[in-house]
């Protein structure tokens, strides 16, 4: 699964993970997607949207 959203196109995010002793190591921030069903260009399609283009309303959901 390609960790992206197809309406904002957020995806996986990578950074350090930094403990208490300054131990320094890789690590990722995933997106919260959802696979759901929604409208693209007058028909419903199932595709994986983040929870905010969810709940701000950017998305057309398909019944």
């Amino acid at each position: 699964m390609a960790r992206r959203c197809i309406v904002c196109d957020k995806g996986t995010v990578s950074g350090n993970k930094r403990s208490h002793a300054e131990n320094k190591t890789r690590r990722v921030w995933k997106p919260n997607l959802q696979k759901t069903r929604i409208m693209i260009k007058g028909s419903p399609r199932r595709a994986y949207v983040c929870t905010q283009c969810l709940k701000s309303g950017k998305v057309e959901r398909a019944l």
